[in-house]
């Protein structure tokens, strides 16, 4: 059994005066541990998935199970302990007035875990985990480096010590020297603790080296879902998926 379904997953909302159908009909299936991605272009309805299974957008249709339930309608504490989301730009997701420990601790405090100096030492470990000095600790988001601030993202999803981890765009704010730091501590966290990924992605080289299985989204919708085998061979059907794909082979080649 999948630890992660989507079945016929719809979501519909209004947005400035408009009806929008984010996502239509979209099922896919993620085992534990491993590591499965959503690329598209901007609009495609994949972000939107991942705030659907956390319940930031609406569910109009279709159904989200972990481990063979149904999510429920309104996200708790068992939910959270669970799952835990990584945002594109860690500097508007952490607080700008809260020191390193306070937004480590947060998390914490909220599920009353480790209280006192088990807390600390939680903390600590946290930095380390995620290759940053203990110095960290009391400074604030402004004297971080980008890099370093989505770390410290990272550090805090994984407080809770969850299971499943979501991961939206986590290094397109970043520069491209900083991406792959990034994406290779995800790798090594992901081996190091058993977790499971869904990752969004625009770009299908960072998909690549990241996920065992994809799924290809446009305007809403499932184009194709592939393994890294099938990847690695260029063994596509879609035209958008092979259009993505002579995109990314143009761009990496560019660029050395």
């Amino acid at each position: 059994m999948a630890l992660i379904e989507i079945d016929d997953l719809h979501v519909t909302f209004d947005a400035k005066g408009r009806h929008v159908h984010a996502v239509r009909g979209v099922s896919l299936a993620v085992a534990a541990r491993a590591s499965y991605g959503l690329v598209g272009e901007s609009g495609s309805g994949k972000s939107t998935i991942l705030r659907a299974i956390c319940g930031m957008a609406p569910v109009t249709g279709g159904e989200i199970r972990i481990d063979g339930r149904a999510i429920p309608a309104r996200r708790d504490r068992a939910f959270a302990r669970r799952v835990q989301m990584v945002f594109q730009d860690p500097y508007a997701s952490l607080h700008p007035r809260h020191t390193i420990d306070r937004t480590l601790g947060e998390p914490l405090r909220i599920h009353g875990v480790a209280r006192g100096t088990e807390r600390g030492r939680r903390i600590l470990r946290a930095l380390e985990d995620v290759g940053l000095d203990p110095a960290f600790r009391f400074r604030f988001p402004h004297q971080l480096s980008g890099g370093q601030r989505q770390r410290v993202a990272i550090a805090r999803a994984l407080m809770l010590e969850p299971e499943i981890l979501l991961l939206d765009e986590p290094t397109s704010a970043l520069d491209a020297s900083v991406q792959a730091e990034a994406l290779n501590l995800l790798s090594r966290l992901r081996a190091e603790r058993g977790l499971t990924f869904l990752m969004v992605s625009h770009d299908l080289a960072v998909i690549d080296h990241m996920c065992d299985r994809l799924t290809v989204m446009k305007e809403g919708r499932a184009v194709e879902a592939l393994d890294h085998a099938q990847l690695a061979r260029h063994d596509m059907k879609a035209d958008y998926t092979r259009e993505l794909f002579a995109a990314t082979t143009e761009r990496i080649a560019a660029a050395e």
